[in-house]
């Protein structure tokens, strides 16, 4: 936020904050006695691709930025899985779960190209 790095400026950087918001916005609408479990869970990965995105693109070697990479991508898929459970379980209406199905595709979209990048 207040370093203004290259990395900000990035389309995938961006993609990763809006999952991010996106994460939050429906998590506000689950049950209660999802506040400690399925709710954080699927929070700390949307952080986890957020921060892991930034992470890498900090790092020099191509092999080390491919790895932050994958595992932000793992963490975009730990999202789809979870809220595809949330879904079932009527937490939410595909509808209401659209825009965050449009950031979660964008974005393993994106870091999928990334990690094609690295090589």
């Amino acid at each position: 936020m207040f370093l203004q790095l290259a990395h900000t400026q990035l389309d995938v950087f961006q993609y990763s904050q809006d999952l991010a918001m996106e994460c939050y916005r429906i998590t506000r609408t689950f049950p209660a006695d999802e506040k400690f479990a399925m709710v954080q869970q699927i929070r700390r990965a949307a952080l986890s691709v957020h921060l892991n995105i930034a992470e890498g693109c900090s790092r020099k070697s191509k092999a080390e930025r491919k790895r932050f990479f994958e595992i932000a991508r793992g963490s975009v898929i730990e999202i789809d899985s979870a809220i595809g459970i949330a879904h079932k379980l009527a937490y939410a209406s595909l509808e209401q779960l659209q825009p965050l199905g449009d950031s979660i595709l964008n974005n393993f979209k994106a870091l999928s190209g990334m990690i094609t990048q690295c090589g």
